[in-house]
């Protein structure tokens, strides 16, 4: 007669120890205080026995827990308000799911964003990590980058030889402001979609600045406002800029959700848009499509960011010597927001780059576009 397959009560007896922790420990359940000593016990038991759940299983025959790390620089309030971030978890979730992986979500702003991505790391709890919204002032990414952990940013920082995946935040600045500016608009006003220790809304407020300069046009931090990813930031800032004396004849918010709060703002005002103030948004959420009226914007690919940013992270954790850094596309998308004509439906848009060179990575599924039309 053949044996019967171990069950955990068995490894639980072998190791001297409850299957409460068999479960947890096998299952690497995080937030459990088990010794080191008691979790080695289990494992050879499990082992002894030739147990494993078919979550274990591939940990310890593989020593890796086949999971990656996502941990995004925002607070609930905002995951559930920003449809730019949804649609980045979606692309990550379909391609960790489609290489068998599990992923594990962190909120930085529910606890410091170091402690989020450090905890995961430290407890062994996943392979790799993907950080969503850098900061230019996080001390222990250079700690981590010398440690050689696999993991990749969502966002640029310079100087970093951590593998990045983004668009080309500062030539969608540009490409927002050029347009105001060849609309005519001088007087141009530029309200950031995050604070500038972030490093999209640096870049961004950089290719406003490089537009600004190309045109002969002197810079007036008077017209430059932060706000804080939230449309009521958007709004507060667009209210100040409304105060000055000589208010703009333009604004690029360089986020959607940002800039629709600024719209509420001029509206509210009394003022007509684009007749008295054009605007021009960043991102092309679904909702830009459907302001009042329409919003023009800088179209970015959330989901193939997301996307993007799981297949490099996995190629990088399944040993590929070298992965590089990715730059995805962005496209201005005219609408009625900034005053164009409506017979110019697309500007030219950048060729898609590589920051040094293109990586083999599957594209995502082709109805997977992030797009409003």
């Amino acid at each position: 007669m053949s044996r019967r397959p171990a069950r955990s009560e068995d490894v639980a007896r072998l190791a001297g120890v409850s299957r409460t922790t068999v479960s947890f420990v096998l299952n690497n359940v995080p937030g459990v205080k088990i010794s080191a000593e008691t979790r080695e016990r289990v494992l050879q038991a499990a082992r002894e026995l030739n147990y494993y759940p078919a979550a274990a299983a591939r940990s310890l025959a593989s020593g890796k827990t086949h999971r990656i790390g996502l941990v995004l620089g925002v607070g609930q309030e905002r995951l559930s308000a920003d449809a730019f971030l949804l649609a980045f978890l979606q692309g990550v979730t379909a391609s960790v799911h489609r290489r068998g992986y599990l992923l594990m979500l962190q909120l930085a702003e529910d606890v410091p964003s170091h402690e989020a991505y450090v905890r995961l790391i430290r407890e062994q709890q996943i392979d790799g990590l993907i950080l969503s919204g850098p900061r230019l002032d996080d001390p222990l990414l250079p700690q981590l980058e010398e440690e050689g952990f696999p993991m990749i940013l969502h966002g640029r920082l310079p100087g970093r030889r951590i593998p990045q995946v983004d668009v080309d935040n500062r030539a969608g600045g540009f490409q927002a402001t050029n347009h105001l500016l060849n609309l005519g608009h001088r007087r141009i006003a530029f309200i950031s979609n995050a604070p500038l220790s972030y490093s999209s809304a640096q870049e961004r407020l950089k290719g406003y600045q490089d537009a600004l300069l190309s045109h002969h046009v002197p810079l007036d931090d008077h017209l430059v406002r932060t706000a804080t990813f939230m449309p009521e930031t958007g709004r507060a800032a667009m209210e100040e800029l409304l105060a000055l004396s000589e208010r703009p004849t333009a604004v690029f918010a360089a986020s959607d959700v940002v800039a629709i709060g600024a719209m509420s703002a001029i509206q509210s005002a009394g003022l007509r848009i684009p007749d008295d103030i054009a605007v021009v948004g960043f991102d092309d959420i679904l909702l830009a499509a459907h302001t009042i009226p329409p919003l023009t914007t800088v179209r970015v690919p959330a989901y193939g960011l997301g996307w993007t940013s799981a297949e490099v992270l996995i190629s990088l954790i399944e040993g590929e010597d070298e992965v590089p850094s990715v730059l995805l596309e962005t496209e201005l998308v005219i609408r009625e927001s900034c005053g164009a004509s409506r017979l110019q439906s697309r500007e030219p848009q950048p060729h898609r780059q590589a920051m040094e060179s293109e990586p083999h990575i599957a594209d995502p599924p082709p109805n997977a576009a992030y797009s409003a039309d």
